[in-house]
């Protein structure tokens, strides 16, 4: 058992509203590098938790760190999927299994069509999520995929400090199923246990007193991993979510404010940094 665990939630430049300045040149372009997928208020996100990391990294015991990891072909980027006259799909298209039986969206690949019916008729029966088609983002190996610098520089010194590793999750690797949550994809595939319960990330999380959880985004791959937490066994009460540490895609912000008042009918605590900051001594 240990006291205090922070799990940190996909804290990557893609999801980030960096400031140009913080995004290098392109080496093999004319342009600065730019997050895929931006967060509205990530990036301040980031610099609050860093600090907030800082001033408590000799009370936090344990670290983990989730990663999404993806492939350029997946089933949630718009290469995998096209319009009837042969256009790509654009992101934040959402796509249901009725789209795609009916004609107005096909895969790009003929091949993958039943396939790819199938799996949304299984997600639209789990019904936590309504399939959506993102810009290609944390794509394996890129700037995009990496952690916002500044906590990155945080994580470090909690690590020489403690002596000890920051536990870094990948999930997402799989491209036939969405994997927001860093515990279980929306949809395991059957031959993949990459994607099904991540039981050691469980026992991990239940072995400390408290978990503060913190990351991107609030309506989606924070909400996803911290309801599959409850519901694989964590005691609601030893959850802590820090409000200032966690914003909703745009215009998904009733989908996260609806998490939050869920997680307290639960008695999961929801609490700024300075209020978080008393539970861990």
């Amino acid at each position: 058992m240990h006291r205090a665990h922070l799990l940190v939630i996909d804290p990557q430049n893609d999801f980030c509203d960096l400031p140009a300045d913080w995004c290098p040149p392109d080496p093999v372009g004319a342009r600065r590098l730019a997050p895929a997928l931006a967060v509205a208020g990530a990036h301040q996100d980031m610099l609050r938790l860093a600090a907030w990391l800082d001033a408590h990294r000799e009370r936090i015991d344990r670290v983990t760190v989730t990663m999404d990891h993806h492939h350029r072909l997946d089933i949630a980027h718009p290469g995998f999927w096209r319009k009837p006259d042969g256009a790509v799909v654009a992101p934040f298209t959402p796509v249901t299994a009725a789209d795609l039986a009916e004609g107005r969206i096909l895969t790009a690949l003929p091949r993958d069509r039943d396939r790819a019916i199938g799996y949304l008729q299984d997600l639209e029966k789990v019904g936590r999520f309504t399939h959506m088609v993102w810009p290609v983002h944390c794509q394996i190996g890129t700037w995009g995929q990496a952690v916002h610098a500044r906590l990155r520089q945080a994580l470090d010194a909690w690590s020489d400090l403690k002596g000890c590793e920051v536990d870094h999750v990948l999930k997402g690797e799989n491209p036939w199923t969405e994997h927001y949550s860093a515990i279980r994809a929306e949809i395991p595939v059957d031959d993949d246990p990459a994607t099904d319960w991540n039981l050691a990330l469980v026992r991990n999380l239940g072995d400390a007193e408290i978990v503060f959880v913190a990351g991107e985004a609030g309506s989606h791959c924070v909400r996803a991993t911290v309801e599959h937490l409850i519901e694989a066994g964590q005691e609601p009460d030893k959850v802590v979510l820090l409000s200032e540490a966690i914003s909703p895609v745009g215009g998904f912000e009733a989908v996260q404010e609806a998490f939050f008042q869920d997680m307290a009918r639960r008695g999961v605590r929801i609490l700024p940094m300075d209020r978080a900051a008393r539970l861990v001594g």
